[in-house]
């Protein structure tokens, strides 16, 4: 079934109606560098996941997320201003994360559009899906359960295991690989406590998907790993860190991504680590060897990303139905009584004002 990526403005669009159609919002906080292939990673991750349904996606910025003015400009031809989103209701969100900028995310610059956002999503969608520091933002709003900084960041890909039975985990194996990029965690305990149920977790890098049913009806997915990365994703991360570490923006040369490269692989990191510690200057980047680690590259991730993502699918078209269903009685009540009352006698029905 076809995705179609909504770029009109200002609710131009036509809306698509009906049991087999789902609308989906993708908020976009990924920083200037990164946005694109973001979008790219989640659109083409949707794509795949849709068998049965028509899948309506429409892109949504924050303007107090931090960009640069042509990116900006960028983003104001394809993307629509969350302002819109206020007014209306999606079948489902999906909100990535960004990098952080203050130890403390209620001093980001979007922190209160971001908290609102949350609050909308409860009561406005089917699903919300929160993805890295989006899930860490939601959870701090909604329990005040602080993320932790990590002694080193949590860089690679790592064994999960299924640790809950739910809808979201059908029909997967009960071992699975998952990237994670992130220099924060969220407590187990502290989740747990809070309501959240885990559904796969690491020995290496703790809670990796939990879900909670909020109040407001909306089924709450939140990953601190990212499933949507491409297969190259982490190796072109890993460059970017080496970059910085090059021009003098880091102190410690990059650990290289976890259980992701292998031998060949990393004997070619290996040896431009000991070249780039050697001679350290920013215009070393140029000769990282990130096409000959391509043909070493391999997504082992693919099918537990798929199967969620399309078991998500399924979910919001289910209750979606079963929302539809639940209206009909309803519905036929109303238009029962428009009738009923359209039939008493005239000298009943006079007027009361």
């Amino acid at each position: 079934m076809p995705l179609l990526l909504d770029t009109a403005r200002s609710g131009a669009a036509v809306e698509l109606h009906g049991a087999n159609c789902m609308t989906i919002g993708v908020v976009n906080n990924m920083p200037d560098a990164a946005y694109e292939a973001t979008e790219r990673q989640f659109l083409d991750l949707i794509r795949a996941a849709t068998a049965n349904a028509v899948v309506h996606v429409k892109l949504f910025s924050m303007a107090d997320v931090p960009r640069a003015g042509p990116i900006r400009q960028e983003l104001a031809a394809r993307y629509r201003d969350i302002a819109e989103l206020w007014d209306t209701r999606l079948d489902g969100l999906i909100v990535t994360g960004t990098e952080p900028r203050a130890a403390n995310l209620k001093d980001e610059p979007y922190w209160a559009t971001l908290a609102k956002l949350v609050d909308w999503a409860r009561q406005n969608t089917i699903s919300t899906v929160w993805s890295c520091l989006a899930a860490h933002a939601a959870v701090l709003h909604a329990e005040g359960i602080a993320r932790r900084p990590l002694n080193e960041k949590k860089f690679g890909v790592f064994d999960c295991e299924i640790v809950s039975a739910h809808p979201l985990t059908t029909g997967m194996k009960p071992r699975l690989s998952v990237p994670h990029s992130r220099y924060n965690d969220l407590p187990e305990r502290a989740l747990a406590a809070g309501g959240y149920r885990l559904l796969t977790r690491s020995t290496a890098a703790g809670a990796d998907a939990f879900v909670r049913e909020e109040q407001g009806g909306s089924l709450f997915v939140f990953f601190q790993g990212h499933p949507e990365y491409e297969t190259d994703t982490l190796a072109r991360e890993y460059r970017r860190d080496v970059g910085r570490f090059l021009r003098g923006k880091q102190e410690h040369y990059p650990a290289a991504p976890e259980g992701f490269f292998n031998d060949a692989a990393t004997a070619l990191v290996d040896d431009f680590r000991a070249r780039a510690v050697g001679d350290r200057r920013a215009s070393l980047i140029a000769d990282f060897p990130f096409a000959a680690l391509e043909p070493a590259l391999e997504n082992t991730w693919r099918c537990f990303a798929l199967c969620v993502y399309e078991n998500w699918i399924v979910y919001l078209k289910d209750r979606k139905a079963e929302r539809r269903t639940a209206m009909v009685p309803a519905q036929r009540r109303r238009r029962h009584a428009r009738r009923i009352g359209g039939l008493r006698p005239a000298a009943d029905r006079r007027s009361t004002g």
